[in-house]
């Protein structure tokens, strides 16, 4: 009982946390906006969708891109389908944890996604900094 309700607390200040950063305060002169947060959010799940199902695709064609430790990931198509989202979201958004590799192809494909990963907030930034000297 005490498990679920902490977990259902944590929720409710993680989202509490969340509205006060759409509420109407501005930021630096500038309104934040929640289609902006929502097109980010759009944005890295394309992303991350889209190298995910890249690295399945290879793997089902028969090219091994990722390792789990030394191991060849030999699995079904749920388990691959997990670890290649698994793998996009990390690498998308971090360095990675090191529990998957990839190999051959799928190092150039994950420095790919990792550059992408990085680029995005920046390019965002400078994409709102310019529409708002537009407006103004």
């Amino acid at each position: 009982m005490a498990f679920y309700l902490s977990l259902i607390l944590i929720v409710l200040c993680m989202i509490m946390s969340l509205q006060t950063l759409f509420s109407s305060a501005k930021i630096k002169g500038r309104w934040v906006s929640m289609e902006n947060f929502l097109y980010l959010i759009s944005l890295y799940a394309t992303i991350m969708i889209g190298f995910g199902l890249i690295y399945i695709l290879l793997d089902l064609h028969g090219l091994v891109v990722l390792i789990d430790g030394t191991n060849y990931i030999e699995a079904g198509f749920l388990e691959r389908l997990e670890t290649g989202f698994y793998f996009s979201a990390v690498t998308l958004f971090s360095v990675g944890y090191g529990d998957i590799s990839p190999i051959g192809i799928g190092r150039m494909i994950a420095v790919m996604e990792a550059l992408i990963g990085y680029v995005i907030p920046a390019a965002f930034v400078a994409r709102v900094v310019f529409d708002a000297e537009k407006q103004a």
